[in-house]
């Protein structure tokens, strides 16, 4: 297992969230990293076909960038059925309590993706061309101060510039009913995704625990990703289907951490297991109907069902093959080796309440549980997480969000009970010392995304972490486990 400990990607993904809407950008509205790898389009630049320098200044105001049309760029680049947009995520967290050390840390993420539409381009209806790229600087608070499982922002990962992902999507049948994706992927931006968990900071509303920890290198999400086919089938309106098939790990090695042995995004192993994702989705309104948000009409929800199982070898968490507890002295100190692992979670969105004069304000609840039900070769065997979104909660202010929610992981008993060995070895050897037992973990945390410009967005975050580290004792004292965590922050996204 990585040090991941140093924790490994900490973004999630998931994506999650959906700052770019099919065909328009939309308002920011995301964990981390932000998905920049959804279709884009400059038809909100404001621009128009305005040229020069007073157009260029009128655009800023009327624009979904910073940058606004970049006089006539994007315009232009959009009549080739070309896309282009860069973000930058900047954030200061710190935890002003428990933690293996008190302080702050600064990171940052900047993203830059290109789209090509073949239809716009030469007139072949229904093809995407994808390629993005990160560049991630500044510290992680999480792996210099809290040694926490759950990570506290979803942006967090070794400094790199990398190439993220490079894919051509293309649909077909009528109405569009199936698309088929090829190439570079990272599974959190479609996989196990909530999208009001996507509001928040904390890693793990994004990319989830388990998977974070069970799959080989964290599994191919942010800031990784793994060569692969995606297959979307819509039978019915309501009612997607999603079948995914990469490489079993994002990294052409599993020892070692996986980020250092793919640094730039650029290794493609191919050799190993294999991944393999199916995912059900069911949604209201359905996709293409026409519903009125007016007092009276249902709420909106979409529910998911989906299984992962990954073919690459898994080390034993208590026992090597021997059959003798890793912790003991006349253990080979090699873990024992299981063939494949599995994984099976739910995810659930539900708008519980709209107000019939401003069908813009709203309340929402989310939930997504994964479990694995072997607990010999992980080292997470559950993970919880539920939360509220508040969306326009304050009079004037449509684009802003509240948040708050929770999350949970339970460690495998597996690992629990290696804890319990390597306790009992070490009493009888010093009586009286002091031997953590790793058992859980929850965190706690309030948001609120502050929409200053359609391109410019903040966001104060607060966390609160239970049990850090499962119950793990403080490198820095020993003889006492980490205390609990406060953890504080602004983050800011602006898209240029």
């Amino acid at each position: 297992m990585r040090a991941r400990t140093t924790l490994r990607r900490t973004i999630g993904g998931g994506l999650a969230a959906t700052l770019i809407a099919t065909g328009a950008l939309a308002p920011l509205a995301h964990a981390a990293p932000p998905p920049l790898s959804t279709p884009i389009s400059v038809d909100q630049t404001g621009a128009g076909s305005q040229q020069g320098f007073s157009g260029f200044l009128d655009s800023l105001q009327r624009s979904n960038f910073l940058l606004g049309d970049l006089f006539g760029l994007r315009t232009a680049l959009s009549r080739y059925g070309v896309s282009i947009a860069v973000q930058e995520t900047s954030e200061v967290l710190g935890n002003a309590t428990g933690g293996v050390r008190t302080g702050a840390d600064y990171d940052g993420l900047t993203q830059a993706i290109l789209q090509l539409n073949t239809q716009h381009a030469f007139g072949w209806y229904g093809g995407l061309f994808n390629i993005s790229a990160l560049q991630i600087h500044g510290r992680n608070l999480s792996a210099d101060n809290l040694a926490s499982i759950q990570t506290a922002s979803g942006i967090e990962a070794d400094r790199a510039t990398r190439l993220w992902e490079a894919w051509y999507d293309q649909k077909f049948l009528l109405e569009d009913r199936a698309d088929i994706k090829l190439g570079l992927q990272s599974v959190d931006q479609e996989f196990i995704v909530s999208q009001n968990a996507s509001y928040f900071v904390n890693t793990m509303f994004g990319w989830p625990a388990l998977p974070s920890y069970d799959l080989p290198g964290g599994g191919p999400a942010y800031p990784l990703s793994a060569l692969g086919v995606r297959l979307r089938y819509r039978p019915i309106d309501p009612l997607n289907i999603l079948v995914g098939v990469y490489n079993g790990s994002p990294a052409p090695s599993n020892n070692g951490d996986p980020q250092q042995l793919n640094s730039s995004g650029t290794s493609f192993p191919t050799h190993g297991g294999t991944l393999s994702f199916i995912e059900l989705q069911w949604t209201y309104p359905a996709i293409g109907s026409m519903v009125y948000p007016g007092a009276g009409a249902p709420l909106g929800h979409t529910y998911k069902l989906g299984v992962w199982y990954d073919s690459e070898t898994f080390a034993d968490q208590r026992f090597d093959g021997a059959g003798v507890p890793l912790a003991s002295p006349l253990s080979s100190g090699v873990p024992r080796n299981h063939r494949g692992d599995y994984s099976v979670y739910a995810v659930a969105d539900q708008m519980l309440w709209r107000d019939a004069q401003n069908p813009n304000r709203s309340l929402s609840a989310f939930g997504r549980a994964m479990g694995a039900p072997q607990p010999d070769r992980n080292f997470l065997t559950f993970s919880l997480n539920l939360g509220l979104t508040y969306h326009d909660p304050l009079a004037n202010r449509p684009d802003d969000t509240l948040a708050i929610g929770m999350g949970y992981a339970k460690v495998s008993p597996q690992v629990t009970a290696a804890d319990m060995d390597a306790a009992l070895i070490a009493a009888q050897a010093a009586p009286g010392t002091y031997s953590p037992i790793r058992r859980s973990e929850t965190y706690l945390e309030a948001t609120y995304q502050y929409q200053l410009r359609p391109w410019w967005q903040v966001q104060p975050d607060v966390q609160y972490v239970f049990s850090p580290g499962g119950g793990v004792a403080n490198p820095v004292d020993p003889s006492q486990r980490i205390k609990n965590e406060v953890v504080f922050g602004v983050r800011t996204n602006v898209l240029f």
